[in-house]
């Protein structure tokens, strides 16, 4: 069975950019794993650091439930990242236990460290799949078999100096969006500390409305997640879209992104 593995930085950031896709990937036979590398114990004025960072636990637990992926804890608190080797390690340990050929994380751009130190731990781990002299923690055997690693879209599509982002291709997930919002809606403590800290009117409207954002720009799809294929080399054998021939007509490649990649 093909895996895919999802890095990302806090609870919930899967479920507002990544859910679809691995639900999709899902139905295609595939293996699906969940990682937030933080605890999210930033995100609440009600409750304390560790009470807060407990809840989330529990509520990325159910979230990964409710999609049937695997579940791996997080590794540090919240603004806490950042690319050293102890965490690369054990990010590394998971990939090799995922066995994962497709990776999909953050966008290397986005509108905080966090997401960027997850993008970049994400990224070195993947590379580090098939390479048995450098040790995760804990250790874990290589595997051999080719992995691609995806880039979604940062918040608000656009980088830290407000330049827009496009995507290079497009994942159709208007019919498992209802499951994808049932995810998300798990994280019930992410209503209160959006609200107050983002002025978001509510966290599942606020993903609505991004799904259909994205959706837009795709020219085709209601609701889509957008993606950016990093470059293969050191990763895989040959250039794959690995995204692409298990998705098919549910996955558009953009061709004006393809053809600026050129320029």
């Amino acid at each position: 069975m093909p895996s895919a593995l999802a890095i990302f930085a806090h609870p919930d950031d899967i479920e507002f950019v990544a859910a679809g896709t691995l639900l999709l990937l899902k139905q295609e036979g595939w293996d699906i794993h969940y990682m937030n590398l933080c605890t999210g114990n930033g995100g609440s004025v009600q409750m304390n650091s560790e009470e807060t960072a407990a809840k989330r636990l529990e509520e990325g637990k159910a979230a990964a439930k409710i999609l049937g992926a695997t579940f791996y804890p997080p590794i540090c608190h919240d603004l806490e990242l950042n690319y050293t080797p102890e965490l690369l390690r054990k990010v590394a340990a998971v990939v090799r236990e995922s066995k994962a050929s497709i990776v999909l994380t953050h966008s290397p751009q986005d509108y905080m460290e966090d997401h960027m130190f997850a993008s970049r731990l994400a990224v070195s781990a993947a590379f580090m799949h098939g390479i048995p002299n450098l040790a995760s923690d804990p250790p874990r055997d290589a595997y051999f078999h080719d992995v691609t690693v995806y880039h979604a879209m940062p918040h608000g599509l656009r980088d830290p100096l407000r330049k827009r982002i496009r995507a290079g291709q497009y994942v159709n997930t208007t019919k498992v969006h209802d499951h994808k919002r049932k995810a998300l809606a798990a994280h019930e403590s992410q209503k209160h500390w959006l609200d107050v800290s983002q002025g978001m009117d509510s966290y599942l409207i606020t993903m609505d409305e991004m799904s259909r954002a994205v959706g837009l720009l795709s020219e085709h799809f209601t609701h889509s997640e957008g993606w950016r294929r990093h470059l293969h080399l050191g990763f895989s054998s040959a250039e794959t879209d690995p995204l692409k021939e298990a998705l098919g007509s549910d996955c558009l490649i953009s061709v004006d992104y393809e053809k600026w990649l050129e320029e």
